[in-house]
């Protein structure tokens, strides 16, 4: 639940410069401004593909029902027993914190990945032998097993994708959506806003007082990503196979992970989501007759 500030800075924010808009129609409020049928159509459709690709390559695959791959979603920096802001405070974004290079199916702790991918799934690889398993997770992952189709639609973000993951979403989803550059058309009305384009101004102001070069929230996890791949080859080298230089930089990246999350995610619950919020509401109002 996010905070409502209404202070100073956010007073102002929030009642200056209403426009009043709507936000077009077809437009929904779920991952990649789909509505929700749309969204359920879209996870049951992909995974029913995938299935299909993976009986190609010869191997099996339970297709994920809607619920299995929302659990996942839902996972995303929650632990039990934490609340958001001190799952973030812990492990960040829970990218190079939580770490270990194992395929998703094998972790132990947290995994949105292993979530997604189903108990049937997880269960019918472990049967695998060692090399199976590889080849299993190169036909359904392709380079990257960390970019399954519940963590990346979570993120919006499709480009890691690859094998019969990448393969069914291209099937389901638009080309557009499938670009890195995608953004979500409910995000780029809220963030044209005149109140939203204040407080991102503000928010990159304080992130660089603080020795970081972000001008949004939406850039810090994927950024976080791309260097941990950069690191450990896609995710191909394992904690412990890392050498001592490879662990000191892995060190070093979930220090600043940490320490650039807290401080994205206390801008964004103080200053950007109260006026996200708002928007949002006059954009999805309705009109009553």
């Amino acid at each position: 639940m996010k905070k409502m500030i209404r202070t100073g800075m956010m007073a102002f924010l929030l009642v200056s410069g209403a426009a009043g808009a709507q936000a077009p129609a077809g437009l929904g409020t779920e991952e990649l401004g789909m509505s929700q049928r749309e969204l359920v159509q879209a996870i049951e459709q992909a995974e029913g593909l995938i299935s299909k690709c993976m009986r190609e390559q010869g191997f099996e695959y339970f297709a994920a029902d809607y619920n299995t791959v929302r659990a996942a979603m839902v996972a995303d920096k929650s632990l039990p027993g934490l609340s958001e802001e001190q799952f973030v405070s812990k492990y960040g974004f829970g990218v190079s914190t939580l770490y270990t290079g194992q395929p998703p199916q094998l972790a132990t702790g947290y995994s949105p990945a292993k979530i997604g991918l189903g108990e049937r799934n997880v269960g019918y690889f472990k049967k695998l032998s060692p090399a199976d398993q590889a080849a299993y997770n190169h036909a359904l992952f392709g380079d990257n097993s960390s970019a399954t189709f519940a963590v990346a639609l979570e993120a919006e973000n499709f480009s890691m994708c690859g094998g019969c993951t990448r393969k069914a979403i291209e099937q389901v989803f638009r080309p557009e959506q499938l670009k890195a550059t995608y953004y979500n058309p409910q995000d780029a009305l809220i963030n044209n806003d005149r109140r939203m384009k204040s407080a991102l101004r503000y928010y990159a102001s304080e992130m660089k007082k603080a020795g970081y070069d972000y001008s949004h929230p939406d850039e810090v996890e994927p950024d976080i990503r791309a260097r941990l791949a950069a690191l450990t080859d896609n995710g191909r080298i394992p904690v412990e196979k890392m050498s001592p230089d490879q662990r000191a930089n892995l060190k070093k990246l979930q220090d600043y992970e940490r320490r650039v999350a807290e401080k994205s995610f206390k801008l964004h619950e103080e200053v950007l989501g109260p006026v996200e919020e708002k928007i949002q509401q006059e954009l999805f109002a309705r009109k009553v007759e």
